[in-house]
């Protein structure tokens, strides 16, 4: 699928850009193919071809209704765009949140195209004025008594601050996925940094810190189910460490070929492999 690249540059000869900007994740593809996935029989699907990478995400940030001609798909396949768009399943790994746990609707928020572009002298990816980070955990035999846990967060390509660590304590994904969002908050405060975007495939994590704690606070933190919040500990970790540092939570789908979330996968399994902390 489409690559987040660090600097815009001048596509050399004959090589393209794919402009998706209607389609099942909107954003500059580096490949044919990878750009039919995106389009093939999802209704109206809206791309285009491009030279250059600006002029590419350029045509992605336009409206549907732009008079820029564009190739079109509109068959009325049956399935909408919001079924076309689910977050995929992370092979077992990835666990739903507990019911229990929601008050509310699950947050629909996505990831957006944005144009990235990394900063020479300090190499990181930033989005608009804030840092951009990627964060994951995962678990390998979830919820088993020899389950392994890990953490990644990714900064981007070979960054020194890119981070592979075995979870420490209660061994399962949810765990995993929260904590790999705390320690990517205490690096960027170790740094200084004030704006930081987290892109997470965890909508566990991204509701439980931007929705549900605020009625978990209120109410002793205890869910309107009843019983106990699930892993009322990291979530207290977390909500301290959102202080003093705005942060935008971003949900981009697991395993759907998004680099960055790849690469913080990829960090996740390496330090669920290490030996325990």
């Amino acid at each position: 699928m489409w690559r987040l690249i660090a600097a815009l540059s001048v596509g050399m000869k004959g090589t393209f850009h794919y402009a998706v900007r209607v389609g099942r994740s909107p954003g500059v593809y580096a490949t044919w193919d990878e750009c039919k996935k995106q389009v093939d029989k999802f209704p109206c699907a809206s791309f285009k071809k491009f030279a250059t990478e600006e002029d590419a995400w350029s045509f992605v940030g336009t409206t549907a209704s732009s008079s820029q001609p564009a190739s079109t798909e509109c068959s009325g396949q049956s399935r909408s765009a919001a079924e076309e768009s689910k977050p995929q399943n992370c092979g077992g790994e990835k666990r739903s949140h507990n019911s229990s746990d929601a008050d509310d609707e699950p947050c629909t928020k996505r990831f957006r195209s944005t144009k990235l572009v990394s900063d020479s002298g300090q190499k990181f990816t930033y989005m608009g004025d804030a840092v951009a980070v990627y964060t994951d955990g995962c678990c390998h035999g979830n919820g088993q008594n020899r389950a392994r846990a890990g953490i990644g967060v990714y900064w981007g390509p070979g960054h020194s601050l890119n981070l592979s660590e075995r979870l420490s304590g209660r061994q399962t994904n949810q765990r995993a996925e929260i904590v790999a969002a705390c320690r990517a908050i205490e690096q960027a405060k170790e740094l200084n940094i004030e704006k930081l975007v987290i892109f997470t495939d965890s909508m566990f994590t991204i509701n439980g810190i931007t929705k549900w704690i605020k009625s978990w606070k209120s109410n002793g933190w205890k869910p309107s189910s009843g019983g106990s919040v699930i892993n009322k500990e990291d979530f207290e970790r977390l909500d301290k460490l959102t202080s003093g540092i705005n942060i935008e939570w971003m949900h981009v789908p697991g395993h759907a070929g998004f680099t960055g979330n790849e690469a913080a996968d990829c960090l996740a399994k390496d330090g669920a492999s290490k030996p325990p902390c």
